[in-house]
């Protein structure tokens, strides 16, 4: 049986093959014990109205262990090692609970349809997997909710965070102003970085304690100590326990915050420790690429029907609904008109589900997928995203070539790309802050 290739999947998807599988032995062994009366778990965190397990915390530990093992990584001590991962599961816990109180869910047809797409990267069926991801000791019920859980938390941001920002025209023409004065902007940057993170309700001696560490960290890391060792160890940013990576980003998606500070770098040098509402941020530089811009592009013209699930209609149910309604549209009835009456987004429907002209990126990689290979006139089969149930018309294909409204739009979207980590940092600080926490020693 061939190996899953975890690296060719999404990176939201991405669970190290020795990390899955460190993960499933701990908690068989939990359970194999707790059966035999030889081992109790017991609670290491109250969140709120839920709980952190030690037997959580114990296979998390393994797993972020076996990865920092794989990029030759030496851990922390111990007891810092457990005290990140348990604020990390304390932060999961708590969207999670957001999630349920907010009627986020992440049905069986959507999960099945990610995993299949995991599948076909690794020229698998998704009948396949279960014995593919046995042989190299993967339970496949516990991946199955593990990748669940990690989509629940995508949505739960995508909905409280992501579809939130905006972006306005007069913050787009600053944009193109800088970027037409720096064209070191266009530019890719391979960034590190670690955050001492400041509550909203911190008191002066809290903050003062935090900058003083936010210093020293610096001074240590100024120093040539590995960068990714003190943030596993000090950050309290998401990507602390990735070594503080934040991976190749444009010049022009980078935070704002940091887009000056990075402009400023050469490979391998720190930044000093800068002070934003989230606490103390010190960035390392790790490389730089040039980058490169086309005005030219392949766009296609279609539209849309959505339909959403709800109490009263599950999955199945609205997929058959829009099956009904694309069986009508082939058989003579205006599609506009349909879409007009029957499709529940309020940015098209009045358009008769028109979404105009759009190039590569535009939509979610769903539904980008689903009408890739329609040609004219040809209606899609009924399909799923992240918003809900569609069926599509592709109306048109052109190469066009207009530099002003593709820089416009690759702006918008390179400035609330750049507003996203911070948002989302901020997002989790307040709940954190908001939530009842207590340790279990």
């Amino acid at each position: 049986m061939r190996q899953i290739a975890f690296s060719s999947i999404p990176m939201w998807m991405v669970l190290g093959l020795a990390a899955l599988a460190a993960s499933g032995s701990a908690r068989a062994q939990t359970r194999e014990l707790a059966t035999q009366g030889d081992l109790l778990d017991r609670v290491v965190a109250i969140v709120n109205d839920g709980v952190v397990l030690n037997s959580d915390l114990d296979a998390q530990v393994e797993i972020v262990s076996e990865r920092l093992r794989q990029q030759k990584l030496d851990p922390p001590p111990q007891n810092v090692l457990r005290q990140q991962v348990l604020e990390r599961l304390v932060l999961q816990e708590i969207q999670l609970q957001r999630a349920n109180h907010a009627g986020v869910k992440v049905s069986d047809e959507m999960l099945n349809a990610a995993l299949e797409d995991v599948a076909k990267r690794n020229n698998l069926s998704l009948t396949q997997m279960p014995e593919a991801l046995k042989q190299q000791g993967i339970d496949y019920a516990e991946y199955r909710e593990e990748i669940r859980r990690e989509m629940l938390l995508q949505l739960l941001r995508q909905r409280d965070v992501l579809q939130h920002i905006s972006v306005t025209p007069r913050e787009i023409d600053q944009f193109l102003d800088r970027q037409s004065k720096a064209p070191s902007e266009r530019n890719e940057y391979n960034v590190s970085h670690i955050l001492i993170a400041v509550g909203q309700e911190a008191s002066p001696a809290q903050q003062d304690a935090a900058a003083k560490r936010a210093q020293e960290v610096y001074e240590r890391a100024k120093s040539g100590e590995d960068f990714a060792k003190l943030a596993v160890a000090y950050s309290n940013s998401q990507t602390a326990l990735d070594g503080g990576a934040l991976g190749w980003r444009k010049g022009s998606e980078l935070p704002t915050f940091l887009a000056d500070i990075i402009a400023r770098l050469k490979p391998g040098e720190v930044s000093e420790p800068l002070r934003t509402p989230t606490g103390y941020h010190i960035i390392r530089l790790n490389e730089v690429r040039g980058g490169s811009q086309t005005a030219v592009e392949n766009q296609v013209h279609v539209r849309h029907i959505l339909m959403k699930t709800n109490e009263l209609a599950d999955d199945a149910t609205v997929r058959g609904k829009l099956q009904a309604l694309r069986e009508r549209i082939l058989k003579g009835e205006d599609f506009a008109a349909v879409a007009q009456v029957t499709s529940q987004d309020p940015g098209s429907a009045a358009e008769g589900g028109d979404l105009g002209w759009a190039g590569p990126g535009s939509f979610a990689p769903e539904f980008e997928q689903a009408i890739a290979t329609l040609k004219d006139n040809d209606i899609s089969e009924p399909f799923h995203t992240q918003f809900g149930w569609h069926i599509a018309q592709m109306l048109g294909h052109r190469r066009f070539d207009n530099s002003d409204e593709i820089k416009r739009r690759q702006a918008a979207e390179a400035i609330r790309a750049s507003k996203a980590d911070e948002e989302t940092e901020l997002w989790l600080r307040r709940m954190r802050d908001e939530a009842y926490v207590e340790y279990k020693s």
